[in-house]
This record gives C-alpha cells, structure tokens and sequence, in this order.
C-alpha cells in the first residue's frame, strides 16, 4: 500500500474534486479519481474511472471492482448536483436523483471501503455537503440531500469512531470557477458581484479553500475530530445569503 494509502475522490474531474485529487496526490496518496468524464491528472499515483454515480447498479459494481484491487483507507464525496427550483416547481424526480447522488452513493462507497478500513483500523471519510443545507431559496432538493450527508455523517462517526475511521464534513458556500456555481450564477455577472459582496469576507470561495478543508479532515493527525461539520463559505454560515 501507499505510504499515505490509497484515496477515493468522487467528482473529480473539475472544481473542487480535481483540486482535492492534487492536494492528494501532493500529499503522497495513491487517488482513485471518480467522473462522469476523465479526470485530467497527468500523475503515476492517479487512476481516473469513468462513471455515472447516479446510476445505482453502475456505482455498486465499480465500488466492488475498486474495493478488491485497492486497500481503500480515505474517502472523499465531492460529486453534487443542484436542480435549482421554487417549491411550486419541485419535481419529484429531481429530488430522486439529488437521494441517489449524494446519499445512496455515499452509501455505496462507504461500504465498499468499509472492511480494509476496519481491517487497519484507520480510515477517513470526507462528506462534501454545503452551506445551503441550512437553507436557500429554490434548493428544496438539493437542500434535503445536503443536509442528509451531515446526517450520515455525525451518525457514522458514532458507529466508526472505536474502528480508528472518522467522518466529518466540509460544507462549502458559493465557489467561483465551479461548473455547478456557474450554472446558477453566470461568472462576471452583476449576480455575482453583488453575491460576493454579501458575503462577510466580501469575496467568493475557491477550489483551494475547501480544499485545504479536506486536507485537514484527511490527515492522520486529525483522529479526534470526527463528525464535524466545517463551513467554508467566508462567514455566510452565520448571516443571510440571498443568490
């Protein structure tokens, strides 16, 4: 095994999830980089697998395949989706596809990588949620499903801790240069602009930010922190944030 052991990252293939394969790799782990498209690493420790992580049968094989040919000891959960919508508006299969993404795939992962954790007694699960899950108009799904990790979270801390495996969360606010950001809120706006001047630090979020976030969740020193949840979103966890 790899002197830092072998990573799992979902979402990977921009943003935030290639960000965090770097600082990985940077630290010396081994990184198994999982997306919907390849991830564009150019580095002997990264292995990049296609997937899509809404597709339960899809999610549940690779993990299986993954889980035997690697000792699996961090898990990383970036991969999300929005599906912004009033509540008049809220569609039913959105929320689905929100539950399969960023809860029942978790699951999956978690599972799989379950037994070598236990086996070495160390692991490190890393749930990226986010600021919204305390609530923001039009996120009625995505809301719910973000808010769900951190239940996952803080219950699997408590299930895990005698194991040596902790489980926390880093919850990010709006991040510039993320695909899913701007989606929502179009890079160079006005939107943008009066966003980041709501915002108490008075600028957005970077890819590095939550980053160094997970860095801190990740590391070997951190065992007697688990089940926490830590907002990186330049103080709008404690005001209004109005996108």
């Amino acid at each position: 095994m790899n002197e830092r052991g072998v990573a799992l990252v979902t979402g990977s293939s921009a943003g935030i999830g290639k960000v965090i394969c770097e600082h990985l790799l940077q630290q010396g782990h081994e990184v198994l980089a999982l997306a919907r498209r390849p991830t564009a690493i150019a580095h002997p420790r990264l292995h990049s697998f296609e997937v899509d992580l809404g597709d339960r049968a899809a999610t549940r094989a690779l993990a299986a395949e993954l889980a035997a040919r690697f000792t699996i000891t961090t898990l990383v959960h970036n991969a999300g989706i929005i599906r912004p919508a009033l509540l008049a508006d809220v569609q039913l299969a959105d929320l689905d596809t929100l539950t399969e993404l960023h809860l029942s795939c978790a699951i999956t992962l978690a599972q799989a990588a379950l037994p070598a954790m236990r086996q070495l007694s160390f692991g490190r699960i890393v749930l990226l949620s986010s600021r919204g899950a305390l609530g923001l108009a039009t996120r009625s799904a995505y809301s719910a499903t973000k808010a769900g990790m951190i239940g996952l979270a803080r219950t699997w801390a408590l299930e895990l801790a005698a194991d040596g495996i902790t489980v926390n969360v880093v919850a990010p606010g709006p991040i510039r240069g993320t695909e899913m950001f701007h989606e929502v809120v179009p890079a160079e706006s006005e939107r943008e602009r009066r966003l980041a001047e709501a915002i108490p630090v008075k600028r957005l979020g970077t890819a590095e930010d939550v980053a160094r976030a997970v860095d801190f969740f990740v590391d070997p020193g951190a065992g007697f922190v688990t089940g926490q949840v830590l907002y990186v979103c330049g103080g709008a966890s404690v005001g209004t944030l109005v996108v």
